[in-house]
């Protein structure tokens, strides 16, 4: 693929980030979740269009890593869908989504033990998608990966979003939704990956229930809306791509590894550069 038909964060507002980390940087404009029918959409000419908004780490007043976060100059070869495996709540507000993003950066620094928020992303129930581990941004506009903390032996190939709830028996909201098919579009489209292939859920990388069973099942769904929406922004869609080594593994849960009420398998592994 070339870089003329790659979705990327624009350059410009990337720069202009840390005067906007009290709030939003308007990456593009709103996408509806299984394709858009703007002008731009149709005639494939503003594929900025398609990338989102997108609530920085100031925004939620995060706090710095204990550690610098490691940065490879290779791109994940897979987004991995997760869930919070918390409340589903009905408030859908920017302050609580806000919030959320703090409490899991909270939660996972000082109770795991990790050095910052575990995934790259998160998106509440309200639609809100928010940065989680730092320098997330940068790394997608130059195609390089933050390596997080959320899927055993495999954080150096996969870039995570959270999705608030607990999706085990429940569906999540349209808004959720919606917010989810458009991020998954802007990373296929930022890293040069095949949905088809590149789209999968934490347990397919690890013995875990997340992202839920019904979250799980509609996957292939959420497969097929982002293909519809890169073709109707016309982003050239790449080939299927296998990663360096032998891909997707299954290991065992650490000894150490704390405990859970809502295990999500196994956090880090051998070739985790940081926790």
């Amino acid at each position: 693929m070339t870089n003329t038909h790659r979705l990327d964060v624009n350059r410009r507002t990337l720069l202009r980030g840390a005067a906007f980390t009290s709030g939003a940087v308007a990456l593009g404009g709103a996408l509806s979740a299984l394709g858009a029918t703007s002008a731009s959409a149709a005639t494939g000419t503003d594929v900025q269009a398609a990338s989102p908004e997108l609530y920085w780490r100031g925004a939620w007043n995060a706090r710095p890593p204990s550690s610098p976060v490691q940065v490879l100059d290779t791109s994940p070869s897979y987004i991995v869908v997760h869930h919070t495996a918390t409340a589903n709540s009905t408030d859908y507000s920017l302050d609580h989504a806000l919030r959320l993003s703090k409490s899991i950066q909270d939660y996972h620094m000082d109770s795991n033990g990790w050095i910052d928020t575990g995934q790259q992303l998160t998106i509440s129930r309200g639609g809100y998608l928010m940065v989680g581990r730092d320098q997330t941004p940068q790394a997608i506009a130059a195609s390089r990966h933050v390596v997080g903390a959320h899927v055993a032996n495999n954080n150096s190939t996969c870039i995570g979003i959270e999705n608030e709830g607990l999706y085990t028996s429940e569906e999540p909201t349209q808004a959720l939704t919606d917010s989810l098919v458009e991020t998954l579009a802007w990373l296929c489209g930022a890293y040069g990956l095949n949905p088809q292939s590149a789209i999968l859920g934490h347990r397919d990388f690890n013995a875990t229930a997340c992202p839920g069973d019904v979250l799980y099942a509609m996957l292939p769904e959420l497969r097929n809306g982002v293909t519809r929406t890169m073709q109707a922004y016309g982003i050239a869609i790449s080939e299927s791509r296998a990663p360096d080594g032998d891909g997707p593994t299954y290991p065992d849960v650490p000894e150490d590894e704390p405990d859970h009420e809502f295990y999500h398998g196994p956090t880090r592994g051998p070739d985790d550069f940081s926790r």
